[in-house]
């Protein structure tokens, strides 16, 4: 068994850390001095506005918490500390890179354009990856519940910006209602774009929309958590090279998985599936990489061997151009090297 400090020590790949759902306390604060709101004096309280509670009954409410932080990400500055307050939390855990995702219309209330919001996040990444020992990109949400045509008019701005700070696209927001075949004009601009897909899928028992996202030219799924029972599905994914970023927390706290004997890591791990295992939200789920790998470790039996091939099929499954790609591969294998030797 690695030791907490072992495991805070691992070099790491993270492919599913939402920027809203991750910010520290005290950014939060901050952010609502900046923006003339006010929030509870107490920690305590504070944590009960910005994190689900851990007995949430649906998706939904496990996503209340995101109502509160919207107010708090209208401006760029904002938008520019939390992408670096994210990093500084990630680099404090030996994350060697990260794909931050946010939804650019979420931060379009007060005026900015989608143009605004990806400029201030990039700028918000590029300075903790000036401050910190961790490389960055933004993944562009656009939101399930949205008009189709919103989302693909920003992943179509969004689209040169691409290896310029932007990974890729992704969708998110109410899986349950809109599933990915009704979100076909956004995925298409994605696409037209040049962004990469990820998609939020299988997060709802609904093992189909997996099947969707693929059919839609999803390359990795976000969650895929239906698939604990579908043999079927998990080879398809195998055989065809997508990969699935899991969230263990965040799919107990919302029923996604009834508990971990209902998890579908086992079935992935054994067909091959490629993985990385991710915080979905740090603050929201009130997690850490680092208590991801111990969960993990402790309901899974993972060991450094199994955490070093995670994080190179991360990096593989990465929205990153080939060279950065080899050189996060030669990092992880130096990382790994003195675990994996004993």
């Amino acid at each position: 068994m690695l030791s907490e400090k072992a495991l805070h020590q691992l070099g790491k790949v993270e492919l599913h850390c939402h920027l809203d759902g991750s910010l520290s306390l005290p950014l939060v604060r901050r952010l609502a001095q900046m923006a003339a709101i006010t929030v509870p004096s107490s920690d305590e309280a504070l944590r009960q506005l910005v994190q689900a509670p851990a007995d949430a009954k649906t998706l939904m409410d496990y996503l209340r918490p995101f109502d509160f932080v919207r107010p708090l990400l209208q401006t760029k500055e904002a938008l520019r500390l939390a992408a670096y307050d994210v990093l500084a939390q990630a680099a404090a855990e030996n994350v060697r890179y990260i794909e931050v995702r946010f939804a650019p219309e979420l931060s379009m209330d007060q005026g900015l354009t989608a143009t605004d919001t990806i400029l201030a996040v990039i700028a918000g990444l590029q300075d903790g990856m000036a401050a910190f020992d961790i490389q960055a990109q933004a993944l562009i949400c656009g939101m399930r519940q949205s008009r189709p045509e919103l989302s693909a008019a920003i992943f179509q701005v969004a689209g040169p910006f691409r290896g310029q700070g932007v990974a890729g696209a992704d969708f998110a927001g109410n899986e349950a209602d809109f599933p990915p075949d009704v979100l076909t004009i956004a995925s298409e601009a994605a696409k037209k774009a040049g962004l990469p897909l990820t998609f939020h899928a299988g997060e709802c028992h609904c093992a189909a929309n997996v099947y969707q996202a693929i059919s839609a030219g999803a390359t990795r799924i976000g969650h895929g958590t239906a698939l604990f029972d579908e043999p079927a599905m998990v080879q398809q994914l195998a055989s065809e090279n997508v990969a699935v970023e899991l969230c263990l927390t965040s799919n107990l706290q919302t029923k996604a998985a009834a508990s971990y004997a209902e998890f579908p890591y086992p079935a992935l791990a054994q067909a091959g599936v490629s993985l990385s295992i991710n915080t979905d939200n740090r603050t929201v789920s009130n997690t850490t990489l680092t208590r991801e790998y111990a969960l993990f470790q402790e309901h899974f039996g993972l060991t450094a061997a199994d955490f070093a091939r995670i994080n190179h099929q991360a990096a593989d499954a990465a929205f990153l151009a080939d060279e950065e790609k080899a050189q996060l591969q030669a990092r992880l294998t130096e990382d790994y090297r003195p675990l994996l030797a004993d």
